[in-house]
């Protein structure tokens, strides 16, 4: 009776389609904060639980530095 009730959960599979979601989420999540003017790499973060949540609304309701840099070059 070595082997519990879980099994063998976490079998190649299941580790290669984490990967496929997590590339699903984080790219576009990048490239909308580089458009934003911030930093690529807060696109990573959309993949940890309630912080997720804090980026979209900091996206959402901050001031983008791309459009305050626009506003002063007109």
């Amino acid at each position: 009776m070595a082997e519990n009730m879980f099994g063998n959960t976490m079998w190649a599979g299941h580790w290669l389609w984490m990967l496929v979601v997590a590339i699903l989420f984080v790219i576009p999540v990048w490239r909308i904060c580089q458009r934003i003017g911030y930093p690529g790499w807060l696109g990573i973060l959309i993949l940890i639980p309630m912080v997720n949540l804090v980026l979209l609304y900091f996206i959402a309701f901050s001031a983008w530095p791309s459009d305050t840099d626009a506003a002063k070059r007109s």
